[in-house]
C-alpha cells in the first residue's frame, strides 16, 4: 500500500513539537500511556517502548521493570535522555534514534513491546508491527494504543474536522480497524487479546496481541 507519510516528515514534524510536546500532549494521551504501563509492568522483564519521545512515560514503569526506548526524532529523544538523567532511572538501559520499521535488536529479545500513539505515524504500518513481532519473545506482547478511524457518527465529523492537524502531526486521522485486522491474519502468528476504548470519547484504543 502507498504511504501517505514519509519517514523525514514524521522526524521533522516530532522535531518541532519537541519543545512543547508535553504540555500540549500529555494530560491528552495520559490515559493511554498509563493503560498501556500498566499492562507492560504485569508482564515485567525486558520491555522495548517504540516512540518513546521525550520520556513522559519512563518514570511511570516500576523500577523493576527493564527499559529500552527508541524513537525517530533525535530532538524528542534528548529530551527524554535529559529526564532519566534527572530522575535517575537504573531502569532504563539504553535510548536510541531508531526507525521504527528496522530495529537494531535480535529476534525474540523483548518480554513486551509497547507502542503508544505510534502506528498511524509511521510510513509502512504493516512492515513496522511485522518487526515488532520480530524482536518479541515467544509467548509475548505487543501493546498498542493507537487512533482507529470512526466508520460514521459524531465521532467521524470530528475527526475529519482534526484531520489537518493530525496531519501536520504526522498521523493518519482515518486509520481503520481492518487495516490492523488485515496485518494479524496475513501475519498468521498473533492473536488479539484485548481491544479496549480509551478516553477521550473512545478516539483512541489499547490494542494488545500476543506472539504464538
Amino acid at each position: 500500500m502507498a504511504s501517505d507519510i514519509d519517514r523525514a516528515g514524521v522526524a521533522k514534524a516530532y522535531g518541532r513539537w519537541a519543545p512543547i510536546y508535553d504540555l500540549v500532549f500529555g494530560k491528552v494521551f495520559d490515559h493511554g500511556r498509563q493503560s498501556t504501563i500498566a499492562v507492560a509492568d504485569k508482564i515485567g522483564g525486558r520491555i522495548l517502548d517504540v516512540g518513546v519521545g521525550t520520556g513522559l512515560s519512563l518514570s511511570d514503569y516500576s523500577p523493576s521493570t527493564k527499559l529500552c526506548g527508541v524513537d525517530i526524532s533525535e530532538p524528542m529523544l534528548r529530551k527524554a535522555q535529559r529526564r532519566v538523567r534527572a530522575l535517575g532511572l537504573p531502569n532504563v538501559e539504553m535510548l536510541a534514534v531508531m526507525d521504527a520499521k528496522n530495529l537494531a535488536f535480535p529476534n525474540e529479545f523483548f518480554d513486551a513491546v509497547v507502542a503508544q500513539y505510534v502506528v498511524t505515524a509511521v510510513p509502512d504500518p504493516e512492515a513496522t508491527l511485522n518487526d515488532f513481532i520480530r524482536v518479541l519473545k515467544l509467548g509475548g506482547e505487543l501493546i498498542l494504543v493507537n487512533h482507529i478511524g470512526a466508520e460514521n457518527g459524531a465521532r467521524r465529523v470530528f475527526e475529519l474536522a482534526f484531520a489537518p492537524l493530525a496531519r501536520r502531526l504526522g498521523w493518519r486521522p482515518e486509520f481503520p480497524w481492518a487495516r490492523l485486522a488485515n496485518w494479524a491474519a496475513a501475519h498468521g502468528s498473533v492473536s488479539l487479546i484485548e481491544r479496549r476504548p480509551m478516553p477521550p470519547m473512545g478516539h483512541f484504543s489499547l490494542i494488545r496481541y500476543r506472539k504464538s
